[in-house]
């Protein structure tokens, strides 16, 4: 992974105020320098004890096609008389966008730090991917759905019994136009005790 510069990155306040999905991407995904500057802002999320409890796969080219192989499988697994066009449109899930991350939870024995923690962490480290590729310009989108906690996508997938996935992150050029933030009120949310 390549070390240069982003060009203009916005300001970690604005990303972190600004920030939203773009559910609908398309190509080109990530650049080199950018998906660098992605994949090292996830190693950044808090980390009770530094036991680095994740791990993540980058899935791009034709390893969608697999991957989308891999849905159509656990599907079938469990609906086996699945439509052509059921199984054309599962199999497209992964052709979203032209980078996706499989962040997984790797839980380490760790005497003060539950399992739970560690797979906060890791949505900490997916959160952190999702606003670093909005600060450099680049959409994305969390999503888990079945698919994530399915046994025939985990074994597809290399998962230890003990691993979880936290999350698919497709990453991509926005497609259309980003959606309206409504803007919260902190007041409603927060309260002195």
């Amino acid at each position: 992974m390549a070390e240069t510069q982003p060009k203009d990155p916005m300001s970690a306040i604005e990303a972190l105020q600004k920030r939203s999905s773009s559910p609908r991407l398309t190509e080109p995904g990530p650049s080199p320098e950018s998906l660098t500057y992605i994949c090292k802002s996830a190693l950044r999320a808090a980390d009770h004890g530094l036991i680095r409890p994740w791990r993540f796969l980058i899935i791009e080219a034709d390893s969608r096609m697999k991957l989308g192989e891999l849905f159509l499988k656990a599907s079938l697994a469990k609906t086996p008389n699945l439509e052509p066009q059921q199984k054309e449109k599962i199999k497209t899930k992964a052709l979203r966008a032209p980078t996706i991350i499989v962040a997984i939870t790797s839980p380490q024995s760790h005497p003060k730090v539950p399992d739970i923690e560690q797979e906060y962490s890791t949505a900490a480290a997916v959160q952190n991917m999702s606003l670093a590729a909005y600060a450099l310009g680049v959409g994305s989108v969390w999503r888990t759905g079945a698919f994530a906690y399915d046994e025939v996508v985990h074994q597809g997938l290399g998962l230890e019994k003990n691993e979880k996935i936290i999350g698919f992150l497709y990453i991509g050029t926005r497609s259309g136009p980003i959606k309206p933030l409504v803007e919260l009120d902190p007041a409603n949310y927060f309260k002195a005790w």
